[in-house]
């Protein structure tokens, strides 16, 4: 068949993504299927023919349509497709891994906003596809021009909802979650169908919102990372007294906490209560933590007694080196919690339930389980910035602050006693993402933020 004209900017680090309609139509999605097999069948040292790969889809208007074309995509190939349907992508990965399929496409945009569409890949182990390994190789594929397809494929349709939620209760004891007020704000995403079910069977007064899948998010952007799409449900824990409000993004594989007097609950401080609460079942086990997080996950790791490894930001790091260290957990600071007993993958569904575990075993709101954190580990969040020659700003860095320890797992992390930042490269944008922490004080976290800022901005 002849090359296809393919925008290259769709080709994310971690996915492929743009506009419905102007950057990815139906026929693009057939080639991408095709180009997907193709690259799983060359990773996997197999025929396309002899593969079995997994599809779902989010709630997307496009979706439908657009996973149709995968879909016929991939059985051109000749795979053998099981289609889940519409489903969040946690269960696209559970499909994979509890089945041993070759891999996986998963038709989502995540948390964009409305015109996106896209599709997130994986390979056998559910290891994501990324801009090293896969994307870029399907991005050459379809620009080269693919053969004729053989054919041949067949297609079998699947519900996995029952077995799903069966699976993530066993993260936990239900008998142990006491009754309490939580609020839910699915941002008309996949979480309702995905993770209502597995909530209401835990006796919860749950204030449901935004529960049902509807891809013209007429409330707010499926993205609670930012802060005018979590004014909702930070504005409804406060109003009804609740202990806890829990946030998805579109998907539904990322999960956002609210606190009981209506606090953001950042990151890597839920890391921090995260490995603290498994290793408490699995003493002594090894924890991932991205270069950007706060002390506090590395100092509650080991005081737990475990063993904390600082992390590369990104999917398929953590997952292919939990795979291959055998890290019972990992966090990152967007979000992403990964578990090993979860075939490695993240998850939007257990960390949900458990804190709600943690806060009943511990007896107290989630106010009071973040004060230890929020009163001693003082924490920028992250900072864009525009800069030309992102390279060369790092190196300036370096030489400012050589006094002291300097690593470079992800970009560059400068370490004193007291104070640390790390500085990274966007994988897509002429940025620089900083993150800073002091253990001094809020006022000394603001002094050094701003002069490091003001050197990356100079």
């Amino acid at each position: 068949m002849p090359a296809v004209t393919v925008p290259a900017e769709i080709f994310k680090a971690y996915d492929v993504r743009g506009l419905y309609g102007e950057q990815i139509d139906g026929d693009l999605a057939e080639q991408l299927g095709r180009g997907f097999a193709r690259v799983i069948a060359e990773l996997s040292g197999q025929r396309a023919g002899d593969l079995a790969l997994g599809l779902g889809r989010d709630m997307r208007l496009s979706a439908p349509e657009m996973a149709a074309r995968y879909r016929e995509g991939m059985l051109a190939e000749g795979v053998h497709v099981l289609d889940a349907g519409q489903v969040g992508t946690e269960m696209l990965y559970y499909l994979v891994g509890s089945r041993g399929l070759d891999g996986g496409l998963m038709c989502t945009a995540s948390h964009n906003p409305k015109p996106y569409t896209g599709a997130k890949m994986i390979e056998r182990g559910s290891i994501a596809l990324s801009g090293d390994r896969g994307i870029q190789d399907i991005r050459r594929a379809l620009e080269t021009g693919l053969p004729d397809p053989p054919g041949g494929g067949s297609c079998e349709e699947i519900d996995i909802y029952p077995e799903f939620q069966e699976s993530a209760l066993e993260f936990i004891d239900p008998r142990r979650v006491r009754s309490m007020k939580v609020v839910c704000d699915g941002g008309n995403g996949m979480a309702g169908p995905m993770v209502g079910p597995v909530l209401e069977r835990l006796g919860l007064e749950l204030v449901a919102t935004y529960w049902t899948p509807d891809g013209d998010f007429p409330d707010h952007e499926p993205n609670p990372l930012l802060e005018e799409n979590r004014r909702f449900i930070v504005e409804k824990v406060v109003e009804s007294g609740a202990e806890l409000g829990i946030a998805w993004d579109g998907d539904a594989d990322r999960c956002f906490f609210i606190d009981d007097i209506g606090q953001f609950v950042a990151g890597d401080f839920l890391t921090a209560i995260l490995a603290e609460h498994l290793l408490a079942k699995h003493p002594g086990a090894s924890i991932l933590y991205d270069a950007r997080a706060s002390r506090a996950v590395p100092d509650t790791v080991k005081r737990a007694g475990g063993t904390p490894y600082v992390n590369r930001v990104g999917h398929a790091f953590f997952k292919t080196r939990m795979r291959d260290e055998g890290a019972l957990f990992g966090g990152e600071v967007s979000g992403h919690y990964y578990f090993h007993d979860f075939y490695n993958a993240d998850s939007g569904t257990i960390p949900a339930l458990l804190i709600l575990e943690k806060l009943s075993d511990e007896g107290r709101r989630m106010s009071e389980l973040l004060e230890p954190y929020r009163s001693r580990y003082f924490i920028s969040g992250e900072i864009n910035s525009e800069v030309a020659d992102g390279a060369a700003k790092m190196r300036e860095l370096e030489e400012r602050y050589a006094d002291a320890q300097v690593t470079h797992i992800d970009g560059v992390s400068i370490d004193y006693p007291d104070w640390h930042f790390n500085v990274r490269p966007s994988n897509t944008e002429p940025l620089l993402r900083l993150t800073l922490e002091s253990l001094v004080s809020h006022q000394h976290m603001e002094q050094q933020r701003d002069e490091v800022l003001a050197l990356i901005r100079s």
